[in-house]
């Protein structure tokens, strides 16, 4: 019930947000046949949109949409499946449901799970201490997590996958969809590959779009058990995953910066609140055995 309830509120267009607002405690209601009390919780709204939605979730049906996800090889998990991630639900509001395609087992594989994350027009310094980091790490039990956007995100999937490392990306946006372009064929190596794993909180048929990017980020972090960061300029979007992993209690580490170099000056604003300095592979795997769960 869960799941069929999930999927028809995903594909009516209600949002992770909008659901928890709905319902306070959403896995109290959505277990059991929520017509009625979806008709009582969007008339106490009285929100224009709510209603198109709610039209939307009456002509649905989960079962014809269930069959179309397995013809395309996507997974649904919902937050009450053992293969959920078990680290993303103590996140504050965990995505409800989750679109997972190629290797589900990494999801709570018994290894350290490693965001890199970095600027998307990455210098020299940063592609080679990615490329340094991952070929140390390489015998590890570690699983590297990205976003699957150009610069760092992409060099990161693709040395683990040369390291023969597993790696999960996140997208923001649904499975139908890519962005950028430049990263469409890793994408597809991740999710045929035993080693990849690509999932998304939206469904299949949800554009890219600007807001969706800091969603996707507390999913980077939340899934994972440390996150390092590349290079960041004082604004950057990689800053934002670092926040919330700061706020989710993950282990943060930076790359050493440079005080006259943009690139990294958010690396070092972060060190005040916390981050840890990488100087070698050993800061990172000293990590793994206290922290895998």
């Amino acid at each position: 019930m869960l799941l069929k309830n999930l999927i028809r509120l995903c594909y009516a267009g209600f949002t992770t947000q909008q659901l928890y607002r709905l319902f306070k405690k959403p896995l109290d209601v959505l277990t059991n046949d929520i017509t009625q009390t979806l008709h009582q919780r969007i008339t106490y709204e009285n929100h224009p949109l709510f209603h198109t939605k709610l039209q939307k979730f009456n002509a649905l049906n989960a079962s014809q949409i269930l069959c179309q996800l397995r013809q395309a090889h996507i997974t649904p998990i919902t937050i009450l499946n053992d293969q959920y991630p078990r680290l993303l639900k103590e996140i504050y509001q965990p995505p409800l449901i989750l679109f997972c395609k190629g290797n589900l087992s990494l999801l709570n594989a018994a290894s350290y799970k490693l965001a890199i994350v970095g600027a998307r027009d990455c210098t020299q310094y940063g592609d080679e201490a990615v490329r340094y980091l991952l070929q140390k790490m390489k015998r590890a039990s570690i699983i590297v997590v990205s976003g699957l956007a150009k610069g760092t995100d992409a060099l990161a999937h693709y040395n683990a996958l040369k390291n023969e490392m597993p790696t999960i990306g996140v997208l923001g946006f649904g499975h139908q969809y890519h962005y950028p372009s430049e990263t469409k064929p890793l994408r597809h190596t991740l999710e045929t590959n035993q080693l990849g794993l690509t999932i998304s909180e939206y469904p299949p048929m949800t554009p890219p779009a600007k807001f969706r990017f800091p969603e996707r980020n507390r999913i980077i972090s939340g899934i994972s058990h440390g996150v390092l960061v590349t290079e960041a300029k004082e604004r950057s979007g990689a800053l934002i995953t670092l926040d919330q992993a700061l706020e989710q209690n993950r282990n943060v580490y930076v790359l050493p910066g440079d005080m006259f170099n943009k690139h990294t000056k958010g690396n070092m604003m972060r060190v005040k609140e916390g981050a840890e300095i990488v100087l070698s592979a050993e800061d990172i795997l000293k990590d793994m055995n206290t922290s895998i769960r």
